[in-house]
């Protein structure tokens, strides 16, 4: 597989926009289809948010300093988006969507992250070495519309 684009970013309130930039960037410049551009962007934030929002203790200072590497690949039209952090061990594979709310009064907010992974990708893959946690996301390139 071929690495289309690499980019480590320091864990802040801008890691998100920063993130979610490079990604359109290289989708764009590497021509994918808008709506792949759309699936693997959903998946960035939905996971990037989520490492930043839970994955270091705001009370406790992280050494080193709080980060995540990201880097793309692609082989033909089979994608693979690379995440890795320094933060606290989580594993989404080992986790199952919440169940759907009965209706919009019992409706909460937040718990429906792996389903909307699991509805995008083909496939993901965690693992954790060296205190960084691993996620690599699989996907298909669509057609174009």
């Amino acid at each position: 597989m071929r690495t289309l684009s690499e980019i480590t970013l320091a864990v802040d309130a801008h890691t998100v926009a920063r993130a979610m930039d490079w990604l359109e960037t290289t989708g764009r410049e590497a021509g994918w289809p808008d709506r792949t551009r759309f699936k693997l962007g959903l998946c960035l934030d939905e996971t990037l948010t989520n490492i930043t929002m839970y994955g270091y203790a705001a009370d406790t200072p992280h050494k080193p300093q709080p980060c995540v590497s990201l880097a793309v690949a692609q082989e033909g039209r089979k994608l693979v988006l690379e995440l890795a952090d320094n933060g606290k061990p989580f594993d989404p594979t080992s986790r199952q969507p919440r169940a759907l709310d009965a209706s919009l009064d019992d409706a909460q907010i937040g718990g429906h992250g792996i389903r909307l992974l699991k509805h995008y990708l083909d496939d993901m893959q965690y693992d954790r070495r060296d205190g960084w946690n691993r996620l690599r996301l699989f996907a298909s390139l669509d057609d174009a519309a």
